[in-house]
This record gives structure tokens, C-alpha cells and sequence, in this order.
């Protein structure tokens, strides 16, 4: 149990966390990978190599020593990473060689003078109460899982019964249990945990579920990205007939139950959970905006089912943004560049400014969103978006 003692002195860690935290979770993360290679499979090397990991680890430290006297104001934070915990199957024996970890880095970072015996028994009894709080989340969220119909814990074998190229980048696999049995349902926008094996070596990764449930299959989407140990070994080795080892659905970006019109805003691979969010909207008869950005028409996937889908239902608006112009025979974009402010709200309902935008795509470009969606005087309070990768802060 932490005293009140003890939050104070977390407290008063802020201002070192918020000019050094990088540089300390950085030193964690070293730690941590070189003294237990077991848990490297929950870390996307490409995260760490760019900083994105520890920068997000260092905000989400940051945020709850500020808020270690209440909780409550750490938002969406502490449910993402739940979520994220749980679709990677980190397990309550991991916390405990974590906080070894970030304890040890605390103290060899900041060096013997600040980080003073005070100070690490401090820490470790707000990481124990933190580690209580996720861990009891958790549990609650694996139960829900196996005890959904037709859901599952730890992996589950699919097939793969079909591999689409959807765009010179994304590639589709459509995936069904391999022992024919029932498949849980799950809510448009949530991802699912994939756990592969790479020359050898054991990796974890999220993908969205880029297509509404049907009962039977699950639909992922993917981008070759370059250098991605997992991207390149499903779009190169991963085919029909192949078997994939799957991690129930998870995430807490998704679409709640509101009669507002709905705005769907997404750049590159983004695409893929607003397409799970685009059918069940338009399946209860909602008016959407949907609004996408690429590079250029080769690497827009998904335009021709979205087209499909608003000749089927009049209440959709679509238009697409391309950074550049079409050559040849591609697809004529509605606008050319970048999705600023104006271009935003130009496309954006005209007759109501009581809408619920769900946005997502590169960080750039999420915070050209936000700052568009302001402007235009739509609340905080109706805009969500969500990461791909590490939870970090947007502004």
C-alpha cells in the first residue's frame, strides 16, 4: 500500500521525469531486453530503434506520477494499455521483472543523490499499486474473452483461406479457425494479436480487424513496411493454406452508439478499422463522412469497396486526398496535397456541427486532424482517435 508519504515524493519526481523520462525508460528498455530475452517477443524492435516505444513509456510513467492521486484523470491511457497488454498475453508474473527493471533504471539514471532509498521505495510501491490496477484489468479482460461464444486465451491456430492484394502496399488475409469452431464476435475498430515465428524467433504484433464480424472469419489488413520483420514475412512467406497463431480481439477504439452523423477521417494503412466501423454504421441507417488521404492512387486500398458501398446507401459521403497527383489511368482523387484545415472543413457535414469524428493515421497527420476538428468547433468530448503502435500522447 503506498502512503500519502510516498505519493508526494512521486510527485515531486515530475519535473525530473519530464526532463529526463526518455533518457530513462530508454536505459529500462536496455535493461529489460538484455537480461531477459523471453520478453523481447512483446517489443516491436522497429519501435524501439525510432524511440517511439520509449517516448511512449516515458509519457505514460510521466502522466501517472502526475495523477498518482487520481487516477481517474490519466483518461483513455490506462485502458489502452490494458487492452494492448492483453492482446500481446502479458502476464501478471511479467510485472514483477519490469519493475525490477524500471527501478534499477530510476536509480542509475538519475544517479544516487536523487535517487535516494526514499525516493525507490517510493516508486516501487506506486508501481505495485499500478501493477495491481492493470493486472486486475486484465483478468477481467482475458475472462471476458474465453468466456465470449466462440472466443478463446493465449493463440489459436487459423487458416488462411484467402490472400488479396488490395494496393501496392496492403495486403488482405482472410483467416478462420483451423478446428472449425465457433469464432467470438468483436467491436468494429479493435485489433488482434498475432504471434509469428521469423527465422527462428518469436514476434507479437497488432493488426486491426479491417472487416465487420460475420460469425466465421476474421479479415486482416496489412502494409509492407520497409524493413518490418513482420509485415514482409506475411506479404512474402504467408499464403493460402497457411496456419496463423491468433490472440483474441481487443482495443477500446470503437465505435459507441450514437443517432449523430458519423465522420470517418483516415491517412495510409489507417484505413483499415474505420472499414469495420464504415458497415456497421451504414448497416443502422447513419449519415457518414468518410474521408480518405494516400500518397497517390497505387497505394489507396480499399476505394472500390467504399464506392461499392455508397452506391448501396445514399447517406454516405466519401472523398480521398491524394499528397500526389494521378498519373496515367490511376484514380482521380477529390483533391490533391494535403488535408489541411480548410480542405477538412470543407468536407465536413455542412448543416450540423454535432457529429462524432473518429480519426487515425501517421501522428502528423492525426494532429493536422485534431487541429482541423477544433477549429471547426467540434468538442474534444466527440473526436476519438488511436495509435498504431506504442499509446503516446498527441499534443
Amino acid at each position: 500500500m503506498i502512503t500519502s508519504a510516498q505519493r508526494a515524493i512521486v510527485s515531486s519526481t515530475v519535473p525530473l521525469l519530464e526532463q529526463g523520462g526518455e533518457a530513462l525508460t530508454t536505459h529500462f528498455y536496455r535493461l529489460l531486453l538484455a537480461e531477459h530475452p523471453e520478453l523481447r517477443p512483446f517489443f516491436n524492435q522497429a519501435h524501439q530503434a525510432s524511440g517511439a516505444q520509449p517516448r511512449a513509456l516515458a509519457n505514460g510513467v510521466l502522466m501517472y506520477a502526475k495523477n498518482i492521486d487520481r487516477l481517474e484523470a490519466m483518461g483513455p491511457l490506462a485502458s489502452q494499455i490494458v487492452h494492448k497488454h492483453v492482446a500481446l498475453q502479458v502476464m501478471p508474473a511479467h510485472y514483477p521483472i519490469v519493475g525490477a527493471c524500471l527501478l534499477r533504471a530510476i536509480r542509475e539514471v538519475l544517479g544516487a543523490e536523487l535517487a535516494t532509498d526514499e525516493v525507490i521505495d517510493a516508486w516501487a510501491a506506486a508501481y505495485g499499486q499500478l501493477a495491481e490496477i492493470l493486472i486486475g484489468a486484465e483478468q477481467q479482460l482475458y475472462d471476458a474473452q474465453a468466456a465470449a461464444p466462440g472466443g478463446w486465451r493465449g493463440t489459436r491456430e487459423f487458416t488462411v483461406l484467402r490472400k488479396v492484394r488490395e494496393s501496392a502496399e496492403i495486403s488482405s488475409f482472410h483467416l478462420a479457425p483451423t478446428d472449425g469452431g465457433a469464432l467470438s464476435d468483436f467491436a468494429p475498430g479493435q485489433y488482434i494479436g498475432l504471434q509469428l515465428e521469423v527465422d527462428g524467433t518469436q514476434i507479437r504484433r497488432h493488426y486491426s480487424l479491417s472487416a465487420a464480424p460475420n460469425g466465421k472469419t476474421y479479415r486482416i489488413s496489412v502494409k509492407r513496411e520497409p524493413g518490418g520483420v513482420a509485415s514482409n514475412h506475411l506479404h512474402d512467406q504467408v499464403q493460402r493454406g497457411d496456419t496463423l497463431q491468433l490472440l483474441p480481439p481487443s482495443g477500446e477504439f470503437v465505435l459507441a452508439a450514437s443517432e449523430r452523423p458519423l465522420v470517418l477521417i483516415s491517412g495510409g494503412v489507417g484505413i483499415t478499422p474505420t472499414l469495420a466501423m464504415l458497415e456497421q454504421a451504414l448497416a443502422t441507417g447513419r449519415q457518414v463522412v468518410f474521408i480518405h488521404c494516400a500518397r497517390n492512387g497505387k497505394v489507396h486500398a480499399f476505394r472500390e469497396q467504399v464506392e461499392a458501398a455508397a452506391a448501396r446507401h445514399p447517406q454516405l459521403q466519401r472523398f480521398y486526398c491524394y499528397d500526389e497527383a494521378a498519373a496515367d489511368a490511376a484514380p482521380v482523387p477529390h483533391a490533391v496535397g494535403r488535408l489541411d484545415s480548410e480542405r477538412l472543413q470543407a468536407w465536413l457535414p455542412a448543416h450540423t456541427r454535432d457529429v462524432d469524428a473518429y480519426f487515425l493515421g501517421p501522428k502528423p497527420f492525426m494532429r493536422q486532424v485534431r487541429r482541423g476538428l477544433r477549429a471547426w468547433g467540434l468538442p474534444d468530448a466527440q473526436s476519438r482517435f488511436e495509435f498504431f503502435g506504442p499509446a503516446s500522447a498527441l499534443e
